[in-house]
């Protein structure tokens, strides 16, 4: 791991990486997030029987425009031309966990935009849900895994 951080100049002032010399590889990461309900609550949405309609849908699109838009959202994020997005949302003991991997091939890493995407599906997921449980939890929003580029392969 770089002692340094990268978005600080010699100098210790922000800055957006420049990345004109790194070479371009595939890229891929993968992110999660975990929204905890209550079991009622879990069998409306997996069930299809939620007010709203069609969350798990809605949540999946909602991960993957996220994903598109990290640039925007976060300041010192690189605008990306992705290649790919897969966002599932899978039934958990605890309720719900939204899963985004993200491909490009690039000179910077996808690790942002899948957690963008993982944390973006979980609030949408909270939103199609509050109208019947107004205490579910998002938590454990994290970087599953990473390959490509100068650092190499990453698993939690």
């Amino acid at each position: 791991m770089s002692e340094r951080l990268t978005h600080l100049d010699d100098s210790g002032q922000v800055h957006m990486v420049d990345v004109a010399a790194k070479d371009v590889t595939v890229r891929t990461a993968t992110a999660e997030a975990h929204v905890t309900m209550t079991d009622a609550t879990k069998g409306l949405l997996f069930g299809g029987d939620l007010p709203k309609g069609d969350a798990l849908a809605v949540a999946r699109v909602a991960a993957i425009t996220a994903t598109k838009r990290t640039s925007d959202l976060i300041p010192l994020c690189h605008p990306l031309a992705i290649s790919g997005v897969d966002a599932d949302i899978e039934e958990t003991p605890r309720g719900a966990r939204v899963v985004v991997t993200v491909r490009v091939t690039g000179k910077t890493g996808v690790e942002m935009e899948a957690m963008t995407g993982a944390s973006v599906g979980a609030l949408t997921l909270y939103d199609m849900i509050k109208g019947v449980e107004r205490g579910a939890v998002i938590d454990n929003v994290q970087l599953v895994h990473k390959a490509g580029g100068k650092s190499g392969e990453f698993v939690r």
